[in-house]
């Protein structure tokens, strides 16, 4: 698995996860459960969808 998901946009998608993880657990609602999506690819360092569109956010090797 080739990694496409950059530092700044890992950092934020592990933020925005809890963050959403968190105030699933606060309110007592399944939404919550949506936090585990943006936690995943920001751990993994990998988004699937990032594929279809050729999109990678980490810097390019000179």
């Amino acid at each position: 698995m080739k990694y496409n998901v950059g530092p700044v946009d890992r950092l934020l998608r592990i933020i925005v996860g809890l963050l959403i993880a968190i105030a699933g657990v606060i309110f007592d609602s399944w939404w919550g459960l949506i936090g585990i999506v943006p936690l995943a690819t920001g751990l993994f360092k990998f988004c699937p969808l990032y594929i279809p569109f050729k999109i990678s956010t980490l810097k390019k090797d000179n």
